[in-house]
């Protein structure tokens, strides 16, 4: 067995992706955007299993983005994955993989990977993954959970605010997520454009759920969510900030949760990355995200690396 390179994510169409970012269309958005696409992939069938990498800051990093969830492996097959590990030590003395989930056991399979390719690897959590297993409830049963503090005020503030929900792409809708975004505490939009062409794939999918909020006619919060595979998955909201009083996130996150649980029939809801307190009036599971890191002790630029982390460790 032999790992190949490719420098086209085309190569990975046809894989299984349990989330919008295994998708090689994900990735095709992502190398548009000026990520140098660099994919590595060993076996046959069954026995197959392929890395979607970059490299950059001196490593070989995820091929990923500040709105990637998460990153995984494709494919599950050990021997595909040692074989992809030792072939990487031609390409870089470190290679560094994050946010990756294990309750599906992919940290697991690469952390063996590499060490069975003789790595220095180094397992930590780094992330937060808030999510909600529906559990076959309706939405009235999940909302009977919810804070007590929250359900009062959406009584007090839903009749104030208006909700529209879209389940295509519409361009009117997406300019006023951008201008509430713009006008919202949140930090500025990492990259707009590619935003909005993941929205128009999802939109032509059917996959999208997008909500704005109104009081009296002026949009005031909006929510960005897809729904796939039996997962929703929440990607951005945002809200005006002079209209926080309005307690309007609340109301629009209600109805999204209805559409799902209700209409859509999600087996699960993904908040995403990130431990905001929020997130926990929402949700009831909490599942890490961890970091990979790994070094050739045979390349000497590996070498300031490990002695840092050998004495990390004995401190």
């Amino acid at each position: 067995m032999t790992a190949s390179y490719h420098d086209r994510v085309n190569v990975l169409q046809g894989t299984t992706a349990s989330s919008p970012f295994d998708r090689a269309d994900w990735f095709a958005l992502l190398a548009a955007s000026g990520i140098a696409p660099l994919v590595v992939s060993a076996g046959a069938g069954d026995g197959a299993a392929a890395l979607a990498l970059t490299a950059t800051n001196g490593r070989i990093e995820p091929l990923r983005n500040w709105y990637s969830f998460t990153w995984r492996p494709h494919g599950e097959s050990p021997a595909a994955l040692a074989e992809i590990a030792r072939s990487l030590k031609s390409r870089s003395h470190r290679v560094t993989l994050w946010p990756v989930p294990d309750e599906d056991g992919s940290a697991t399979r690469l952390e063996q990977a590499f060490r069975k390719a003789g790595w220095s690897v180094a397992r930590e959590a780094c992330d937060h993954n808030h999510v909600l297993p529906v559990g076959g409830r309706s939405f009235a049963e999940y909302w009977q959970g919810r804070p007590g503090q929250m359900r009062t005020t959406f009584k007090r503030k839903a009749k104030k605010v208006a909700v529209e929900l879209f389940t295509r792409f519409d361009p009117g809708a997406w300019a006023e997520y951008e201008a509430i975004y713009g006008e919202s505490w949140k930090p500025e939009e990492g990259n707009p454009g590619l935003l909005r062409r993941f929205a128009e794939q999802e939109g032509a999918a059917g996959r999208i759920r997008l909500g704005i909020a109104r009081a009296e006619g002026r949009a005031v919060a909006a929510q960005f969510w897809t729904v796939e595979h039996g997962t929703a998955h929440i990607h951005k909201l945002a809200h005006r900030e002079d209209a926080k009083p309005l307690s309007a996130g609340t109301t629009l996150s209600a109805a999204l949760f209805e559409h799902v649980i209700d209409i859509d029939k999600v087996e699960l809801v993904d908040f995403g990355t990130g431990d905001d307190p929020y997130k926990r009036d929402w949700m009831e599971l909490d599942r890490p995200r961890f970091r990979i890191d790994c070094l050739d002790p045979r390349q000497p630029r590996a070498w300031p690396a490990l002695a840092r982390r050998t004495l990390g460790r004995v401190a």
